[in-house]
């Protein structure tokens, strides 16, 4: 629907071309009829830039406990409960139910995309830095290469990962962060969700997992494994998670935001310190 001033802006410029063409001979009516059109073409695409501009956020996760994950169709986890928290206390308030899970390819790509999209929880690295903007951190989080206790495998140096064959999610961090150090693509087995890789290193497809330590220990222990019997043995990155914005998305939107979580961050809580520390204490 046109605001009172596109209307008022469309009168007038229906007005301009009617007056031009008054006299006109009956062959140029067709000539005043594309430029009424044209104008209020021109009108109809300037609100729409402008709903654009004020789009609700789309925020996009995937199943990465205990971060994000459905629990009997409930998303929860430290980010998701963080995020509806601190949400509150914006302009938009978000629900469980606004944010959509999906796996980490599509929601990545998608928030590569699309201007009006949020991507959590998002390893912050170099790579990644000018692609989004940020708001955060979540928690910390250290990604590793993962191995079998009894295949005392080692890394000395970095030359010794083209040795092994190489789990991780498709377009995550654990496969950027190979990539970088070397990792060819004969060796790297790209999956859609952790499942099939733990699967994949129980049953010896893989030899490592470049993953969030964190992440891993949960499924394995999903997968009825214990986390004893494997071992982190070469440390990727250690960094932060982080809400990845779209860059095209308000600098005031993700500061609206920013500044609610540091809030969150300083505000006494029940069983923590503060109300972050409540969060952590449900999940870990």
């Amino acid at each position: 629907m046109l605001s009172h001033a596109e209307s008022t802006s469309a009168k007038s410029l229906s007005y301009i071309g009617f007056s031009v063409f008054a006299n006109a001979p009956h062959t140029e009516s067709l000539a005043m009829g594309y430029c009424i059109r044209f104008c209020w073409a021109l009108l109809l695409l300037s609100g729409s830039v402008q709903v654009r501009a004020d789009e609700t956020l789309i925020y996009v996760t995937e199943d990465y406990p205990p971060y994000n994950f459905s629990d009997n169709n409930i998303l929860r986890g430290i980010a998701v409960d963080l995020l509806v928290l601190a949400s509150q206390q914006t302009a938009q308030p978000v629900l469980r139910s606004h944010i959509r899970l999906m796996p980490w390819a599509r929601s990545y790509r998608s928030t590569l995309k699309k201007p009006n999209h949020v991507l959590f929880s998002t390893t912050r690295t170099a790579e990644r830095e000018k692609l989004f903007k940020w708001a955060g951190p979540i928690a910390s989080s250290r990604v590793v290469l993962l191995a079998k206790k009894s295949r005392a495998l080692r890394i000395d140096a970095v030359t010794d990962l083209q040795r092994y064959r190489i789990g991780s999610i498709r377009d995550d961090v654990g496969e950027q962060l190979v990539r970088s150090l070397g990792a060819q693509d004969s060796q790297l087995n790209l999956a859609a969700n952790s499942d099939a890789l733990v699967q994949q290193l129980q049953a010896g497809r893989i030899d490592l997992w470049a993953t969030n330590e964190t992440v891993a220990h949960w499924f394995l222990r999903n997968a009825d494994l214990d986390p004893d019997d494997f071992e982190s043995i070469y440390l990727l990155q250690a960094g932060e998670l982080w809400y990845a914005f779209n860059p095209q998305v308000s600098d005031e939107k993700v500061q609206e935001l920013q500044k609610a979580i540091d809030r969150i961050r300083q505000t006494p809580g029940i069983s923590g310190k503060t109300r972050y520390d409540d969060i952590l204490i449900d999940y870990l």
